[in-house]
């Protein structure tokens, strides 16, 4: 069976989930959903070309994720266990055993090379709440998307740029080298790209520069 069958992502089949939040920032995990999963593998293998199965094991859900080797006639098989949810605990355990027998076969495999993402609390909005011990809880109420992202020969992630859900700019990632492979929005993985396709429009850069000056003050709810 071919070497990296499967595509890398694109920037917007891939999301940012909050990690960590503290009073002077927070951190941001790249993910995807099984709907991309779905998509990738119907892109690629047709609708025929692959399949999926679920079993309970000692309680736990495994998927099993087969791809037909059209060169050898057989179908080749990949499992994973879903994690427990306390919500929805069935349909969350079949998504996340999807998502990550679908990680063995290599979608969004690149996303474990996603460097730390930082982000300060002048570049988002953070409130808090105090418990009935004082204890300050901080929360987010703004969202952040991946505007671009490139990778290099190894599919590891060499360049990336986040925005908030107003377009401005809230972290980069610039490239070193030559010699990526482009997955911003909209382009499918694969290709030598330069260095000036990794900017943004100039009313996008106009708008970050703005909001690198802005500055967002905590404030309690």
């Amino acid at each position: 069976m071919e070497q990296n069958l499967l595509r890398l992502l694109k920037a917007d089949e891939s999301e940012c989930r909050v990690a960590v939040i503290k009073e002077n920032g927070l951190s941001l995990l790249l993910y995807k959903d099984a709907r991309v999963d779905q998509s990738i593998l119907d892109e690629t293998l047709g609708p025929f070309g692959w399949k999926r199965s679920h079993q309970s094991i000692e309680g736990n859900l495994y998927c099993t994720v087969e791809i037909f080797d059209k060169e050898t006639g057989e179908w080749v098989a990949k499992q994973d266990v879903g994690t427990m949810s306390y919500s929805e605990k069935e349909k969350e355990q079949a998504s996340d055993s999807f998502k990550r027998a679908c990680f063995n076969w290599g979608i969004g495999r690149e996303l474990y090379t996603a460097p730390f993402i930082w982000i300060s609390a002048r570049k988002a909005i953070i409130t808090y709440k105090e418990d009935q011990n004082k204890v300050k809880r901080f929360s987010c109420n703004g969202r952040f998307s991946v505007s671009a992202i490139r990778y290099n020969d190894d599919r590891e992630i060499c360049a990336l740029v986040l925005v908030n859900d107003r377009g401005q700019m809230v972290y980069e990632l610039k490239e070193k080298g030559a010699g990526a492979a482009d997955g911003r929005k909209g382009k499918a993985a694969g290709g030598n790209a330069n260095k000036a396709e990794m900017a943004q429009k100039p009313a996008q850069r106009n708008t970050a520069r703005k909001a690198q000056r802005d500055s967002a003050p905590i404030s309690k709810e």
